[in-house]
This record gives C-alpha cells, structure tokens and sequence, in this order.
C-alpha cells in the first residue's frame, strides 16, 4: 500500500517505528553520504615505515621533505552521541484552522524520524521532553531495542504545562559525557536570555546544535479577518481582537521574532530550520540534509 508522507497521513498511523521508517525512506533518497554519523578516524602518531605497510597511511610530504618513510597511525572515535530536546508544553498543542496536525504532533513524527535516522546508521540516540520541567530523559544508547524504547516514549509523550526551556536545555547540556549533536524541536516561543545563553553554551563547549523550529501558517500569517478571541494556552490570557486591524503590527512582530531566531542561531554557528505543520516531513527534512552535506563538502 502506497502512503503519502504528509504529516496527516503520517499521523494516522499508530506505529511510530513504522511512521519514522517511512519518513526516514522518503527522506535519504538521493542522499549519499550520511549527515550525522560521528564515527572517525584522529591522527595519532608517525612510525617508521615497514615493509607490507599499507601505502595509503604513508605522508608523502613529509618523505619529499626527509627522505624517509613514515605512516600515520590513527586513533578510531566512538560513534556520534545525540539528545533530541523536544518541547512539550501547551503552546505545542496548537494546530491550524485548516486542520492537520497540531506542532507537537508534527514534532513527535520529526523526532521518530530523526532517532530512527541517527539509529539506523548505528549512532546513538537519546530523548529529553520538557515544558516547564524536565519530563522524560533517556540516555543515548544505540540499537533497536532502545530505538524502540525511545518511540514508546513519545508515544506516551502529550503536550501540557507552561515552558521553561533554558532549565531543560542546561539539563540535556549537562547530561553529555562527551561532544555531541543537540536536536531542539520547539516553536521557541520562549525567548528568556537564559534560552540564548544555554544554546549558546552548548555551541561554545564544542556541541554540533541544530534547531527545528515548528509553526503553524496561522501563527506566520494571521489569516482571520473577523473579531477574534485568542487564548494562550500556557498562561491562560485572554485578547480579543479584529483580525483585519491586527494583521499588520501582528506580522511585523512575527516577521522579527522568526528574524532573531535565525540572528542568533547564525551568530552561535548553530543550524536553524524552521518548518511547517503542512509541509510534508520527508521534502522538508530531505532539503535540511542536503544543505548540510554540502556544507559538511564545501
């Protein structure tokens, strides 16, 4: 049977391990070499050259300078090490008036997708869920048996309480044990210093930091033209407003919001994709990847 990988399809189906596959097959093809395996090879040390070495290892450089040969020999590093941040706090509950998924929805089946990526080329994978406290942490680990531990747990995973992303981030920051890849999946509606500087650590201490930020076309576009009453989820205010008088200074607002997202992540050296909840999940993240093999090739 013929699935589309649109994010309503996807949804539907109650087996996140299938759901990730799926995106993930979508997502690699025509991509040929991995963007996130972290398995290599660091220069240790020269050693005099003997016979049935491999020529390969041999620095010819450093024979046109000497006249002697030597090999490099390697140390071989473990395999990448990866946290997944995902946030659920209430705000991620919202979906489009158009229907769909709502962010955490979308969240979840971008995270499936990504641990069942990180997983499959034999890194390790791990979770931590956040709103206004740390709710779920699984340390990363490798294999199937984890990959499936780690779906279960979003499975279970619901959106609900207010954001406190800065103690979270520090806490996921915190639970490396060596350089790594940070994956923040968020609609970054929390935008507290704390926030920056944690990203920011994170960047400094050597972490590779990517972050997916999620919306809604609503939140971008503000398409209601009639009265409105907005509520938010998180602290339970109330604003009522025209639409059609509000669209203007709203998408201003937005339009600089989604700018010092994209400033900051720029200045810190981390990769900053934002998507949409309509936006099919293999095309988006297909497009992510291969902008970063190229940058990892240029």
């Amino acid at each position: 049977m013929s699935l589309s990988l649109d994010p309503g399809a996807l949804a539907a189906i109650a087996d996140l391990e299938l759901v990730s596959r799926r995106i993930v097959d979508g997502t690699i093809s025509g991509l040929h070499r991995s963007p996130f395996h972290g398995y290599s090879a660091e220069f240790s040390q020269y050693r005099h050259y003997r016979p049935g070495d491999d020529l390969k290892y041999v620095d010819w450089k450093l024979f046109a300078r000497t006249d002697r040969l030597y090999t490099k020999q390697y140390r071989e590093t473990t395999n990448l090490v990866c946290q997944v941040a995902l946030d659920v706090s209430a705000s991620m509950d919202y979906r489009a008036t158009s229907g769909g998924v709502s962010k955490f929805e979308y969240a979840r089946l971008l995270t499936s997708a990504l641990a069942h990526l990180i997983s499959r080329q034999g890194d390790a994978i791990g979770l931590v869920t956040y709103a206004d406290v740390l709710r779920q942490y699984l340390p990363s680990r490798g294999g199937q048996a984890h990959l499936r531990s780690l779906l279960l747990a979003l499975k279970r995973a619901g959106p609900g309480g207010k954001t406190d992303a800065a103690a979270a981030l520090g806490r996921a920051i915190d639970l490396f044990k060596r350089r790594g890849l940070l994956i923040v999946v968020s609609d970054l509606y929390d935008e507290r210093p704390d926030v920056e500087r944690a990203l920011m650590r994170a960047s400094h201490i050597g972490h590779d930091v990517i972050v997916f930020h999620v919306l809604t076309r609503d939140e971008v576009e503000l398409p209601f033209r009639d009265d409105i009453e907005v509520e938010d989820p998180e602290s339970g205010q109330v604003v009522v407003s025209n639409g059609r008088a509000a669209a203007t200074p709203y998408r201003e607002a937005i339009s600089a919001f989604l700018e010092r997202w994209r400033t900051r992540s720029s200045t810190y050296g981390i990769d900053y994709v934002r998507l949409f909840t309509d936006q099919p999940l293999d095309a988006g993240l297909r497009a992510y990847l291969r902008r970063r093999v190229a940058g990892a090739v240029a």
